[in-house]
């Protein structure tokens, strides 16, 4: 090392990597080209200070603004991207407004064609889709098939069963189930009973013979049919009971069935309390071609005088000399005594035009009521002196054994059997018939 010089009175050492003062340029990078070596030299010597140098030179700036002038020029193909933005008339989303277009597929218009096959459904509909029961026997065994009274007693008999009291104790209880009642099933039961011990029945075949012909023997007295009278004219058949049980259905079927007995006859929309029951009645009318008879044509809902509407309509069929006259009738409880008393106030009013007026009170029951039947008919009894039995709904989930029941304790004649929806599946009652279709003909059957 050179000696240490003044400079200004402050002693100044120069190193082997220093420039003196005043020196040329020149010198000064020759001795700076030494200092690159030490600097490796210390570099390699400590990485630490090494990572951390070569933060400190400046050219770093100067290659980022480098590049960022490169990207500058490379930002601008992005911009003939910028026809992509032309893309947006590709997205044209008017696809979308044709969207719109699949909920007018639909095309709520088509579908009042589908409304307009409605009306043509309404009343006609129900004899186009059903089908009668077979004509006889087959079609109430067809029908009554499905009944708990078949069902239960098609199990009970299955096979070859043991002929002993437990099994007088499961036809018991068959027979309550399928509501013939405490009385009829236990006189019925005890019989039977007693013919076993004495020995009358061979074996469960014989059983089961013994109980068809007792069932026969409760329900033959009361299978009587209607008679229509030629002297009446007209002949006023008067129809009762309680709401639901399908009394203006019953009415349109009769209507279709004197209509085909080649009968003149005439409706008395009397239930002037159910809405649109006068529009039902009338839809039966029109359908059968049979005039009918409404206070006011009362098809707005407003009630009216039920003993008026029948005694109207007595007069009109006496006038033009109608065979048959069928009275409708509001549907009332047998437990409203107010209503109950209407039905006799009507029986009256018709007697003033004819004595013998009406000549027929029928009473509808549904098939599917039970052991309840038993009052209704008992109250109705007493009111209007009900003649004749209508049981409908047998073809559903009816037990049918209240027919045996009410043939029992009142031995008011059963018209008709309603076994099906069409006209034609409202019978004549054939006590035959009904037994052996709730009854299995053989053991295994």
């Amino acid at each position: 090392m050179e000696p240490a010089r003044e400079h200004d009175g402050v002693p100044l050492q120069i190193g082997r990597g220093q420039a003196q003062a005043g020196q040329p340029l020149e010198e000064k990078g020759e001795v700076t080209s030494e200092a690159p070596r030490e600097e490796q030299a210390h570099r390699a010597a400590r990485p630490d200070r090494a990572a951390d140098e070569p933060s400190a030179p400046e050219p770093a700036p100067a290659e980022v603004i480098a590049a960022a002038l490169e990207t500058q020029p490379v930002a601008a193909p992005p911009q003939p991207p910028a026809p992509p933005a032309a893309m947006p008339p590709p997205p044209v989303v008017p696809p979308s407004p044709a969207e719109p277009a699949p909920p007018a597929e639909p095309t709520a218009p088509a579908e009042p064609p589908s409304a307009a096959a409605e009306p043509t459904a309404t009343e006609p509909a129900p004899e186009a889709t059903a089908e009668p029961a077979t004509p006889g026997k087959p079609g109430w065994r067809e029908r009554l098939r499905t009944s708990a009274f078949a069902r239960s007693f098609g199990g009970l008999f299955y096979g070859n069963p043991k002929l002993d009291d437990d099994l007088l104790d499961q036809v018991e209880i068959a027979l309550i189930t399928a509501d013939v009642g405490v009385a009829a099933t236990t006189e019925l039961v005890e019989s039977l009973r007693k013919r076993m011990k004495s020995r009358e029945f061979a074996d469960a075949n014989a059983l089961l013979r013994a109980l068809r012909d007792q069932l026969l023997a409760l329900l033959r007295p009361v299978a009587v049919p209607l008679q229509i009278d030629a002297t009446a004219k007209p002949f006023v058949l008067l129809t009762v009971g309680v709401n639901g049980v399908g009394k203006t259905t019953t009415i349109g079927k009769l209507a279709r069935r004197f209509k085909d007995e080649n009968r003149t006859l005439m409706l008395a929309a009397g239930d002037t309390f159910r809405a649109a029951a006068v529009a039902q009645l009338q839809a039966w009318g029109d359908r059968n071609g049979v005039p009918v008879v409404a206070q006011g044509q009362n098809t707005q809902g407003k009630g009216g005088d039920a003993a008026s509407v029948a005694f109207d309509a007595l007069q009109a069929a006496k006038a033009r000399g109608t065979q048959v006259l069928i009275a409708d009738t509001a549907g009332r409880l047998h437990t409203q005594v107010g209503l109950m008393a209407e039905l006799g106030k009507i029986k009256r009013v018709l007697a003033k035009l004819d004595p013998a007026a009406p000549h027929e009170v029928l009473m509808v029951i549904d098939g599917t009521t039970g052991q309840n039947a038993l009052s209704q008919l008992r109250q109705f009894h007493a009111a209007v002196g009900v003649t004749g039995l209508v049981v409908t709904k047998l073809d559903g989930t009816a037990k049918g054994g209240v027919v045996f029941a009410l043939a029992r304790e009142f031995g008011i004649p059963i018209r008709y059997a309603g076994i099906g929806e069409r006209p034609e599946d409202l019978r004549v009652f054939d006590a035959e018939a009904f037994v052996d279709a709730l009854l299995p003909e053989t053991l295994s059957a």
